[in-house]
């Protein structure tokens, strides 16, 4: 098989209180499926640092950080995020931002990497919400940036919710295109301005769904060569999925994710995929539906070698 980089850190099962509804046992759960899946081993998995400062404040202002970073975040901001943020809630933050850098430099040395976390796209410049601390691929693009690696970035936001703190961060932007395809009525109440917004209905269905992406993605691609694509591959429009409100199967998942990687890599264009939303109290099933990407991922590399 040719090489596929997985980045882990142990780190992204932070310490939430018991019975919070977003499922923290996802991340350390899918570990395990990749490595039962043979996807990880020890040869291609990297554990990222802790994110420094420098790097966060490149997305994010400077006193929200230090507040995070300090267990210091106003009550207010704290009920926006939805997290308690302690000590571990905050090197979670830190280290699946770092991971989202370290998938960014491993696809572009190998064409394709895939995070185990990431994709916390409600994060704005001023302070996160809805799970997100902070905006890790903003992040990341920005750090690729700030070390000359790229310039231009297409970010394909897939999950279920529209990408409002990345939309934000990047408004104005020329070098960074973002497109977000969402459920329309879903949170956030008050969407931002994409690049590309494509809104859907609730109850959207595999084939309309992935109709929108085919017709979307290689135009994107052809027009904008971006120098790197970022992959926030959320499994929330599944049908199960308790915030989803959308329709999708694990076979339009899986054909979603397979359509992707192919119509991005056929072009050689790296590739970095973070795992995004997904919503269930079945923890194992949920893990598994996860790591979608990661086994499209494997099934591309296994076709094309």
């Amino acid at each position: 098989m040719a090489f596929l980089p997985i980045i882990h850190h142990p780190a992204y099962n932070a310490d939430i209180p018991s019975g919070h509804r977003f499922p923290m046992g996802k991340f350390k759960r899918l570990m395990e499926v990749l490595r039962e899946e043979s996807i990880a081993t020890t040869d291609n998995t990297f554990e990222p640092v802790p994110a420094p400062a420098s790097w966060l404040n490149l997305a994010h202002d400077q006193a929200y950080v230090d507040q995070i970073l300090n267990n210091s975040v106003d009550r207010k901001i704290e009920r926006e995020i939805g997290f308690p943020i302690n000590s571990s809630v905050g090197l979670r933050a830190r280290c699946a931002t770092s991971g989202s850098v370290l998938t960014g430099r491993l696809a572009l040395e190998h064409g394709l990497a895939l995070n185990t976390a990431g994709g916390s796209h409600h994060a704005r410049f001023e302070q996160g919400a809805g799970f997100c601390v902070f905006n890790d691929v903003a992040v990341a693009v920005r750090v690729l940036q700030a070390e000359g690696l790229v310039r231009k970035v297409l970010i394909i936001d897939l999950d279920v919710h529209q990408g409002d703190g990345t939309a934000r961060i990047f408004e104005g932007d020329d070098d960074v295109f973002t497109l977000s395809l969402h459920g329309e009525k879903n949170y956030p109440d008050e969407k931002a301005v994409s690049n590309l917004d494509i809104g859907l209905p609730d109850g959207t269905t595999d084939e309309p769904y992935l109709k929108k992406v085919r017709e979307v993605l290689p135009n994107l691609l052809e027009q904008g060569q971006p120098d790197i694509v970022y992959y926030n591959a959320g499994i929330d429009p599944h049908v199960e999925d308790r915030l989803g409100r959308l329709a999708l199967t694990d076979e339009g998942l899986l054909a979603r994710d397979t359509f992707v990687i192919d119509e991005v890599r056929r072009r050689g264009i790296p590739l970095a995929g973070v795992i995004g939303g997904g919503y269930m109290t079945d923890i194992d099933r949920l893990a598994y539906r996860h790591s979608t990407i990661h086994r499209a991922a494997k099934a591309f590399l296994n076709f094309s070698r």
